[in-house]
């Protein structure tokens, strides 16, 4: 039996931001990890502050079905745009 503080040394999410204290930064962090963009956490928590969510989910939900894409995070920043243009 392993104890807790080694298995969650042994986790994946070591660099995740530990300070979420509001739901868009939790969304922010989701969409990073989503997109397998850890580094960009910040940007991600930005544009979850900042941006209408269902715009995100969309260019999000495009993404995940985008089967192809060897880099997801520039597939949706691409499909994020063209939903930003395609509102105003």
């Amino acid at each position: 039996m392993k104890k807790i503080g080694k298995i969650i040394a042994e986790t994946h999410f070591k660099d995740r931001p530990k300070n979420i204290a509001y739901e868009f930064q939790e969304f922010g962090v989701f969409l990073a990890e989503s997109l397998n963009d850890t580094k960009r956490y910040s940007l991600y928590i930005k544009m979850a502050k900042e941006l209408p969510r269902p715009i995100l989910e969309e260019a999000l939900n495009f993404t995940k079905g985008y089967y192809g894409a060897k880099n997801k995070a520039k597939v949706f920043m691409w499909k994020l745009k063209e939903l930003r243009l395609q509102k105003l």
